[in-house]
């Protein structure tokens, strides 16, 4: 049987080969990729899932990273030293490219990933379906310890165009130079569910788009770049406009952030404190959230 060509090409196009890439491709390793020996020894790879679980399995060379201690470190970017430390006791140097994974759908893997940008970390990227796509692929685990990998300096440097305050958003809030991209939950966005906050609701003009919308729930893997497109376009976020993303504590507020510089987002902040300090200030404004119109 033939096919008219216009029929063909279209075909074609709407095949996976011919797929829209994301802008910014090389944020994501694929597991595919990094079981190779010849990749996996150019990259630090870092576990930020429970140790127990790493103990009892993970990626071999990986090393694990106490993600719940870097998320209640962090605060907003102070002690500079500390930080050298804690990033070099891995194993990361100024030049060193490094690989994140976790079991949480990237949420504590993208914390990760923003904090060692935040300190100057050039080049850390996200394993696309992290543990659930590498597990899920029959690739190679492990429980042999991995090396000490001690000995590397790292100095830490803040990039503060990476970081939102509460102040540099009263400031900016106003002026409407600034996007406000809330990755909460709808409930929480339109001030039905306060969670453990004084108030609940939205920041004055903020664009809602929950951080889960990126990410395929069964995979753990980002969606293809034409959804991601398509779910910042409906969500009414500009992706070449300067943002602030937010959430309750950081964490999905960073799966936000590096969905948008996946999607070619090149000024995107993290409000790092996020609602657990906006929604119990004194001088945050604060608006009901709208909820999206139903299809």
């Amino acid at each position: 049987m033939k096919f008219p060509a216009f029929a063909l090409g279209v075909a074609l196009l709407a095949s996976p080969l011919f797929a829209a890439e994301y802008p910014n491709k090389l944020l994501l390793v694929e597991p595919a990729d990094l079981a190779k020996a010849e990749v996996a020894k150019t990259f630090v790879i870092l576990d930020a899932r429970e140790k127990a679980k790493y103990e009892a399995g993970h990626i071999p060379g990986s090393i694990w990273v106490d993600h719940a201690a870097w998320a209640k470190t962090f605060g907003e970017g102070e002690h500079a030293n500390a930080w050298s430390q804690r990033i070099s006791k891995l194993g990361i140097a100024a030049d060193s490219k490094v690989v994140v994974l976790d079991d949480n759908l990237t949420k504590d893997a993208a914390r990760i990933w923003w904090i060692l940008k935040f300190w100057g970390v050039a080049d850390v990227r996200l394993l696309n379906g992290g543990w659930k796509d590498w597990t899920a692929a029959k690739l190679e685990v492990t429980q042999d310890a991995s090396a000490d990998p001690r000995g590397v300096q790292f100095n830490a440097v803040s990039r503060a165009d990476r970081l939102a305050t509460k102040d540099f958003l009263l400031k900016a809030i106003d002026g409407g130079k600034l996007q406000i991209v809330d990755a909460r939950s709808e409930k929480e966005f339109c001030g039905t569910e306060k969670m453990n906050n004084k108030k609940a609701g939205a920041m004055p003009g903020a664009k809602q788009l929950e951080w889960t919308d990126l990410l395929d729930a069964k995979t753990h893997r980002f969606k293809p770049a034409d959804e991601l497109k398509k779910r910042f376009a409906d969500a009414g976020i500009a992706l070449d406009k300067p943002s602030a993303t937010h959430c309750q504590s950081g964490g999905r507020a960073s799966v936000m952030a590096f969905g948008m510089e996946l999607m070619g987002a090149k000024d995107v902040r993290n409000y790092y404190k996020s609602w657990g300090e906006w929604g119990n200030a004194d001088d945050t404004p604060i608006v009901p959230g709208k909820p999206k119109e139903k299809k």
